[in-house]
């Protein structure tokens, strides 16, 4: 601690200048909103995208592509991780019930598997949707797919 570095506490000596309090207060009469306008009268809130009559930007930029107004998401597991999810959770059967008991997704998502990774163990798949690589390894594993 040095002298130079002291100084007093936030807020004791200054106080913040209290507006529209008075002409004496510095700060009165339109209390520093202007004059007239929406923006000075109380209730105001500019609207969220609002550039003051200007074209706003969601507008101005070009649209590209297609977007569906319905998609369908998916929770996607690879193979190599149902290999994983075997040797941790004991699982021999791949559902949407064991997997919502686990924890490992929502009461109303869809799963899919993909064919990333190598399946040791036999496995009996019940999901939403399924890869034909994935199909395929499952399938040489001995396992068998079921789509729900």
């Amino acid at each position: 601690m040095n002298l130079h570095t002291l100084q007093p506490a936030q807020g004791s000596v200054h106080k913040e200048k209290r507006l529209g309090r008075g002409e004496a207060s510095g700060k009165g009469g339109t209390a520093t909103k202007g004059n007239k306008g929406a923006q000075s009268n109380t209730g105001y809130a500019s609207k969220r995208g609002h550039e003051g009559g200007q074209m706003p930007i969601q507008r101005r930029m070009p649209k590209r592509g297609f977007k569906s107004l319905d998609p369908t998401n998916y929770v996607v597991f690879n193979i190599g991780q149902l290999d994983t999810l075997v040797e941790k959770y004991g699982l021999q059967d791949f559902s949407l019930e064991n997997l919502y008991m686990n924890g490992l997704i929502s009461r109303t998502a869809k799963v899919k598997v993909l064919g990333q990774g190598e399946l040791k163990a036999k496995v009996t798949v019940r999901v939403n949707a399924i890869s034909e690589k994935a199909k395929q390894l499952i399938e040489a594993a001995g396992g068998s797919i079921e789509l729900v």
